[in-house]
């Protein structure tokens, strides 16, 4: 069993289209599961981002642990609305029961973002899964000024964690970048020693879901 936690460097960064983007890759290899650790921001009846995901890459296997309707971080929004979260033991624990090939986890927020009231995150969800299979993460970053501090604190956390970095992921890139996203691309390998795994172009959240599974393999093989 193989565990993508795909990560980011703040909120809103587009691990959502970037999970969807990966769906799509790993489907072609065998079965999919998708997972939402937490999903905030978001009223009862509304569609959340694993819908999202659903939606661009046709994979449907895919789950929601948590939705709380606060936007904000999910031990706070929790607290404030007096709900109980489970321990990442837990969430690793229900991972671990499923049976596809691949399972792709999206974060909320960042690496240190709170997942349970115990402090508990993403990153001892990783090491959790650990004993059921190998865990790869990737993350997701932004592409203008000041990504590449951002970048390289999330890379340290997620390495002093134990956990191995499958690569990056530029989750929005301009139509007509600037100076600054242009030298991101080329210094985020660099200065990360990791790979650009894919640059996603800004808006592909919005294409028709047909257009987006036919694009998506090309800009991880770019």
């Amino acid at each position: 069993m193989t565990y993508i936690l795909v990560t980011g460097t703040d909120t809103g960064v587009g691990k959502t289209i970037a999970t969807a983007a990966l769906a799509v890759i790993s489907a072609a290899a065998g079965a999919v599961s998708v997972v939402k650790l937490a999903q905030t921001g978001v009223g009862r009846h509304d569609l959340g981002d694993v819908n999202e995901v659903a939606r661009l890459s046709g994979v449907t296997d895919v789950y929601e642990f948590v939705r709380l309707e606060e936007p904000l971080a999910p031990e706070t929004a929790a607290r404030r609305a007096d709900i109980a979260l489970a321990t990442v033991t837990e969430h690793a624990d229900r991972i671990a029961a499923l049976t596809a090939t691949t399972v792709l986890i999206e974060g909320t927020g960042g690496v240190r973002v709170r997942l349970d009231t115990g402090g508990g995150t993403v990153l001892d969800l990783g090491a959790a899964l650990l004993v059921y299979g190998t865990v790869e993460v990737v993350i997701v970053t932004r592409a203008g000024l000041g990504t590449l501090n951002h970048t390289e604190l999330t890379v340290a956390a997620v390495r002093d964690a134990g956990l191995a970095v499958r690569g990056l992921v530029v989750g929005s890139w301009p139509v007509h970048p600037d100076l600054a996203s242009r030298c991101n691309r080329e210094d985020l390998p660099r200065l990360t020693s990791l790979p650009l795994l894919a640059v996603l172009p800004e808006g592909c959240g919005g294409w028709e879901p047909e257009t987006f599974r036919a694009a998506a393999p090309r800009w991880f093989s770019a």
